[in-house]
Parts: C-alpha cells; sequence; structure tokens
C-alpha cells in the first residue's frame, strides 16, 4: 500500500461536523489556500468537480515515484507492486459501497461508464455473447425509460442505443418545481420496458430520487435498473446492495479522486453475461486469427493499459471520506444546502430550482436570477473570487421544461463552511442592483 500522509484534519474527528473541523479539512486541500481576483477563493462547484487532498495528490505520485509499471501483464517486483495497488483500490472502493471487488469495472468516468453499458446492450442485440446475453437484447417494440431530468451523459448513450436497435426512448416527466412524476412511473414501466435507467441525485435540482420505489416497479417487470450515483456516492452513504440495482456508475473526480477514473458496478452475474465493450489486450484468454475468448469480469470490460495511478489516488480519496465519515459528510452538506436555498429565496428576483427549504436535498442549489443572465452572475461572483457553475449543467431537457435556457449553481462539499455559503449569499444579492435590474 502506499505510504502516504495521514491528513491533520482527520486525526481526532467525531461527532457532527461544524466550521471548526472544516476550517482543519481545509488545510489538507492546497488549492483552497489561495486568492482569486484579490479575494479568499470559495470553491462553490464541487458539482462540477471536487478538489483533492493531499493524500490523494501524493498517492499518484508515491506510484509514479516507486511503482511505476504495468499491472496483470509482469512477474518483475515493479509489476507484482503497481497490480496490488490497483486491486486494493478496486477492494477499496467496492466496500465503500458494499459490494464485491470483481464485481468493480474501472472507467475513465461515469459517462464511459454509461456509454459502455448502452454499446455492450447492442452488441448483444446483435447476437453477441450468445444465449447468456440475451436479456441485454433490445429490438423494436421495446422500450428505454430514463427521466426528464437527467444528465446528459444519461440520456444521450440510451438515446443511440434507441437508435441502433429500434426500441423507444421514453421518460419519466417532471412537475412544474421538478419533481418526478412517481405516479407516471406506474404508467410508464411495463412488460415492454427492458432498462430504466435514473439519477440517484439530481445535479440540477437537489432532488434525492426514491431509488426503492422506482426499482420495485421495475422488478415487478423484469427491467434492468441503471443508477447514475455521480451526485450520491460522494455525498450520501450509499450501500448498493441494498439499493438493489443491477448496475451503477459514479466518477472519482466528484469525490476528491483524480480525474481520469470512474466505476461501473455490475451484478457479478450480469457482468460476466454482458458482452464487452472495448477490445484489445488483458481482457482475453486465448486468441487465434479467427476469434477470441475473453476473461470474466471486470477484467473483460477493462482492455489496454489501465488508470493505474488514478486508482491508487482514488483509493487515498475514498480512504479519505471513509475516515471523515459519511453520515458526518452527509449531515454537514444538508445543513449547507439548507442554508443555500433559505438564503436565496429571501432575495428578490431569484427563483430556485428544486425543493424548497426545509426538503431533502443534496448540498447544492441551482437558480436563476430574474433580468440577468447566468453567465453574467457567474463573471459578477467570479470577480468576488466565488467559483460557481453557469450554462445548462448538461441537463438541456430539464431546463426547457421548466422554461429557462441556463441557471447558476452553487454547489457545496465537505471543506466548505458555513461563511462560505454567506459570501455566496452576499455576493448574489448584489447581483441585480449591479446590473440596474429594478428590485
Amino acid at each position: 500500500m502506499p505510504v502516504v500522509s495521514t491528513p491533520v484534519s482527520l486525526r481526532h474527528a467525531a461527532g457532527p461536523m461544524d466550521d471548526a473541523e472544516v476550517e482543519r479539512i481545509r488545510n489538507d486541500f492546497p488549492i483552497l489556500n489561495q486568492q482569486v481576483n484579490g479575494h479568499p477563493l470559495v470553491y462553490l462547484d464541487s458539482g462540477a468537480t471536487s478538489q483533492n487532498p493531499l493524500s490523494v495528490i501524493e498517492a499518484e505520485q508515491e506510484f509514479y515515484e516507486q511503482r511505476n509499471s504495468a499491472v496483470h501483464r509482469g512477474a518483475h517486483t515493479l509489476a507484482v507492486a503497481a497490480t496490488e495497488v490497483y486491486e486494493q483500490a478496486r477492494e477499496t472502493v467496492a466496500e465503500f459501497v458494499n459490494v464485491r471487488p470483481e464485481e468493480i469495472v474501472w472507467t475513465s468516468n461515469a459517462t464511459e461508464a454509461l456509454n459502455l453499458l448502452a454499446y455492450a446492450f447492442s452488441n448483444a442485440s446483435l447476437g453477441r455473447g450468445g444465449a447468456a446475453a440475451e436479456r441485454f437484447a433490445l429490438k423494436p417494440g421495446d422500450e428505454i425509460l430514463v427521466t426528464e431530468m437527467e444528465h446528459h451523459a444519461n440520456l444521450i448513450p440510451w438515446q443511440e442505443l434507441a437508435f441502433r436497435t429500434g426500441a423507444a426512448l421514453r421518460y419519466i416527466p417532471v412537475d412544474d418545481d421538478g419533481t418526478l412524476r412517481i405516479e407516471e412511473s406506474e404508467r410508464l414501466i411495463s412488460g415492454r420496458t427492458k432498462v430504466l435507467s435514473f439519477s440517484h441525485a439530481s445535479n440540477v435540482l437537489g432532488t434525492i430520487n426514491p431509488v426503492d420505489v422506482l426499482t420495485a416497479m421495475a422488478r415487478r417487470h423484469g427491467a434492468l435498473v441503471v443508477l447514475d450515483a455521480c451526485q450520491s456516492v460522494p455525498h450520501l452513504p450509499v450501500d448498493l446492495e441494498a439499493l438493489d440495482v443491477d448496475f451503477a456508475v459514479f466518477s472519482g473526480h466528484k469525490m476528491l479522486g483524480p480525474t481520469g477514473i470512474g466505476v461501473l458496478y455490475g451484478r457479478s452475474e450480469l457482468l460476466n453475461a454482458l458482452p464487452p465493450f472495448l477490445t484489445g489486450g488483458s481482457m482475453i484468454t486465448t486468441v487465434s486469427m479467427e476469434k477470441a475468448e475473453y476473461l470474466p469480469a471486470p477484467q473483460r470490460f477493462e482492455a489496454g493499459t489501465q488508470r493505474i495511478s488514478q486508482a491508487m489516488a482514488l483509493d487515498a480519496a475514498v480512504n479519505y471520506l471513509k475516515e471523515t465519515g459519511m453520515d458526518r459528510v452527509h449531515a454537514w452538506e444538508r445543513e449547507l444546502g439548507q442554508r443555500l436555498v433559505e438564503g436565496l429565496e429571501q432575495i428578490s428576483g431569484i427563483r430556485v430550482l428544486g425543493p424548497r427549504a426545509g426538503v431533502e436535498r443534496i448540498g447544492l442549489a441551482a437558480f436563476d436570477v430574474d433580468g440577468v443572465h447566468s453567465h453574467d452572475v457567474g463573471q459578477f461572483l467570479d470577480d468576488q473570487g466565488i467559483a460557481v457553475r453557469v450554462g445548462h449543467h448538461c441537463a438541456q431537457p430539464l431546463h426547457r421544461r421548466l422554461g429557462l435556457v441556463s441557471t447558476t449553481r452553487a454547489s457545496t462539499y465537505l471543506y466548505n463552511t458555513t461563511a462560505d455559503v454567506d459570501a455566496f449569499l452576499d455576493a448574489v444579492a448584489g447581483v441585480r442592483p449591479f446590473f440596474g435590474v429594478q428590485q
């Protein structure tokens, strides 16, 4: 295992998180100790990508300094050491979401993981994988069901799968405030539904969807369930076995890890029946000039040279979150999220998307400023050292449904203080006066 520094903030962590502990946590994140445009950095864009603690940065550096070698390909000392840390990372991530290591597939990000599934399903639709893969095959008359609040990464791959197979893509609508219309789910899920894919938590609305309710509906009709957990695994205690989904995806860079690594979870019996997507070295047993035979999962989905240093760094990121305690992280972000919404709702001319104050949400809030474009809002905040996300957040259909083109989004994480939120709210209150919009 890599030798990295123990985060100062975690040596005596206990009880509920508070601002004093978060100030200590911030010391583990070098990037937060800087000024932007003459102001202390207030980073409220973790919904897009999170920052890295020193233990994560050091883990990746240690790999290149001490263990740099290909995995599963050599018997020399460095190759063995690299393989050990690579597979240890798989075990760490599997334990974090309560599944088996062989059910964890490394990908470049969650987008690739969803594309892997969609293209593997289309391969099954062409007859690849034989009888074992028939349950993944789609044809005209079959249906793929998503929701109207999906990130493009959990929409476009299914659009493409529908195009390639002749299946129909349908969606569960949201109401005027963005709430998923569960009553419509009962009508839309049927024996024709082969795949139900939806987000655990919305990256725009902050909504936490009822996984148990939706999964139970799918189970009654034999549909496969795919969970986009990009905004839940970093922020909530997530037990994938208890959630009873068939597949799930999440990204390392949203949970204190590096870019370039993501995770596909799949039930072992499903992964081993699923035909591969990428092919080449490291995922085969026997190759002739006419055909190839493939390794069991997860290796059958990990062709080529792998994301070894990134896996090692993700291992460190998960350990950081485990030591902090996901129950504690969730409770702190719930407090910050409510503070965001309550403060925004008190500012004239602000429309907050998603649940109102007092209703459960993850620690983010997307909002529209009447009379001011979101890009101008973002620039105004950036001038004060406050980093937020602007645009449609890769959810154009959702914005269109809510009568908007774009919004501004503030998203928190375990290194944000209440002072960060208050500085943001003070700045937002000044947006409309600065642009001369009538109050």
